[in-house]
Order: structure tokens, then sequence, then C-alpha cells
């Protein structure tokens, strides 16, 4: 059996940047080594013959709004049927990671029961397959430490949960803005601990247009992304890496102690009015 499932629900491999990326965060997956398991949900454009190129598991049967995009409960019930781990990780298609995110899961694993780890990414552009010989993540960290850029605490790409946590969520659409926000809201509101793992984890995101997406608006300025912000409550369920509780830094799980942009995000909460108000 498996320590940890990797699971991700990619866009369609139609566009040769977007299928690029893709298959270079698919391959830093499974250069993680054996413990990791790597399931594709989804039936866009392409998956099938990534699926086989890769030897990966592929889910289909994903249900859908009436718009025809996924739904991120069905990803996540389907993964988890699916699954032959005790831990869970959601990862976006254009996330690359590295062979510590293991250890580093496992080992809070053993610390916590329930808990949902988070971090900020990394944004790096990468015009070209990555070459993942010997030393490739050392070359790649090197690259991202030299041109790359910290996203702010806004935006959330990667989810790691116990497989027994059960997430019961609303019908968001997945690549919308604000499931992932709820994701965190929902764990603290469970009173799960939401750890910070962006002072132990390099985790990058390859930087992409929008043109997979309707009139190649962002994914932020989509009907579907309102209607995703409506279901998780509004604006005071916008959660983000601000709002964790615990970080992990040092192989420790801490309180994350006192900062500035905390003690804002805090005010700005209890500003924020709720819907209706």
């Amino acid at each position: 059996m498996t320590s940890l499932t990797i699971f991700s629900s990619p866009k369609p491999f139609t566009n040769p940047h977007i299928a690029m990326i893709q298959r270079n965060a698919i391959q830093s997956w499974l250069n993680m080594g054996s413990e990791v398991e790597v399931i594709l949900v989804g039936e866009e454009s392409g998956m099938d013959e990534i699926a086989k190129e890769y030897r990966v598991k592929l889910v289909k049967d994903v249900s859908r709004n009436i718009r025809g995009t996924p739904l991120v409960s069905s990803i996540f019930e389907l993964a988890r049927e699916a699954s032959q781990s005790p831990l869970m990780v959601y990862v976006n298609t254009d996330i690359i990671l590295f062979p510590e995110f293991v250890e580093v899961a496992t080992k809070i694993h053993r610390l916590v029961k329930e808990f949902l780890v988070i971090g900020r990414r990394w944004d790096l552009d990468i015009e070209q397959k990555l070459d993942f010989s010997e030393g490739w993540e050392r070359r790649l960290k090197a690259e991202v430490v030299h041109r790359g850029w910290l996203h702010p605490p806004a935006g959330s790409d990667y989810f790691i949960f116990p497989k027994s946590t059960i997430i019961e969520m609303p019908n968001f659409a997945i690549g919308r803005a604000g499931w992932d926000n709820w994701m965190i809201y929902n764990a603290r509101k469970q009173g799960w601990d939401v750890i910070d793992a962006t002072k132990t984890l390099i985790v990058i995101h390859q930087n992409h247009d929008y043109s997979h997406l309707p009139g190649g608006r962002p994914h932020y300025d989509l009907d579907e992304s309102n209607q995703n912000m409506a279901l998780a409550g509004g604006l005071t369920h916008m959660y983000n890496v601000l709002d964790s509780n615990k970080e992990f830094f040092d192989g420790k799980i801490r309180s994350p102690g006192f900062s500035l942009i905390r003690t804002l995000r805090k005010l700005e909460l209890w500003l924020t009015p709720e819907d209706g108000q």
C-alpha cells in the first residue's frame, strides 16, 4: 500500500503550453518515490493517453454542473474511493512538487489526527519540458530562487488531509475561484489544525495564461467563481493561508505567532460584513 495519494483534475491537453506544464507536474509527482500513488480524475481531451503513457490511474464519470464544468465534490469522492493510501493530496495540475513533500506529509500525519495542510506557492515561468535526470530538484530550486517569486497568501494550490477525514462540500465548480478558500474555512470551522507549510515546502506553480477558460478570462472573473463564492457562504468564508492556526517548521507543528500581516488579516475579517448585511 502506498502512503500518499496525489490526485488532480487536469485541463485538456490540447493547448501546447498547458499540455507541457501538466506533463512536467505529473512527472515531478512520479519522481517523489514508490510511496506515492497518482490518480487523474476526469475525461478531458488527452487524459487517456497521458494516463497510459505515465502508467497512472485514471478515474472518469465525474459529475458536472449545467455548464459542463466538473464538480470538486465529485473529484474528491472518486479519488478517495480509488485511493490505496491513508493520506490524500489534492494538487492543481500545474504544480511541481519535490520528494521531501512525502516526508513532511507523513510526519504531520504522525503528529496530528485531523488536519489540513496548505501553503503558498512559488510562481515561475517555465517554457520547456523539464529534465528529470539526477539532480533535477537542486537545479529547479536554484532556478526558482533566481527568477521566481512567492505568491501572495490568497491562493491555495494543494491540500494534504487524511483519507479518513470526510470533507462534505457544496457543488463547487473546479478551476474557478472560491472553493479553495472554503476548504480552509471549513477545516477551521470543524476544529481541525490548518497547518501552513510555506516555510518548509517549496511548491512551484508554472505560470500560464487563461486561454483554456471561457473568453480567455481569469478564473476569478467568471460567473462560476461568483457562484462558488455564494455556495461557500460569501466573503467572510473566503479564508486564505493567513487564516491557518498552525505552521510546520523545523519538523514541528507550532502556533504561527504574531505577525503584522496576520493581525491585519484578522482585522479584515472582522470588518467584512456577512452577506445580506
